[in-house]
């Protein structure tokens, strides 16, 4: 299992993190229009909401996988089961579609009205926000209340990584802490 999550989240990850926003920059490069549609900017959007949240979610799969392996390596094989690693890397890229799909829809029920022109390359929700003519309380809280839920875990994302330092220190063997730390690498 150790194997199966870094190729889930390997490098190629970013390229495709970037992904979202390559229409709009080949549009932008070959014919110099600075301009995306209204059905675009959106796709552009839920793609690349998909993919972050995909990645926060994976983020901390990957950090309780390092702990396991470092901290319970006796423990290890079965509690992270292929079949347990593929429920975690599947939940999170539902989690990614469901959070993407709940903004895009709040999203398409606003209404927009001036200039619609946002000055970024990247389209994300502040700005269109800020394009909005109508009541943006609900959709604002909503992001707050979804970043919470996925943000909140990042200080216990890091819980793990301090109890894998600490058993690597406690290492008596200096052997023993570098196959210690090339398995978190």
């Amino acid at each position: 299992p150790m194997l199966f999550l870094p190729g889930v989240t390997c490098p190629a990850w970013r390229p495709a993190i970037a992904a979202p926003s390559c229409p709009g920059c080949w549009q932008t490069s070959s014919r110099g229009d600075r301009t995306m549609s209204f059905s675009g900017c959106f796709i552009q959007f839920f793609f690349f909401g998909i993919l972050i949240v995909t990645e926060c979610c994976l983020l901390s799969v990957m950090s309780y996988d390092r702990y396991l392996a470092i901290c319970k390596p006796l423990h290890y094989a079965a509690l992270l089961t292929d079949r347990f690693c593929f429920s975690l890397a599947a939940g999170s890229w539902i989690s990614g579609f469901i959070v993407a799909s709940i903004l895009s829809l709040l999203l398409l029920q606003l209404t927009f009205c001036g200039p619609n022109q946002v000055d970024h390359f990247f389209v994300t929700y502040i700005p269109l926000i800020k394009l909005s003519c109508s009541d943006t309380y609900e959709i604002v809280l909503t992001v707050f209340s979804l970043s919470f839920i996925f943000l909140f875990p990042i200080p216990f994302d890091c819980r793990p990584y301090v109890c894998i330092i600490t058993t690597i220190r406690e290492c008596s063997s200096t052997t023993g802490r570098q196959k210690a730390f090339s398995t978190c690498c």
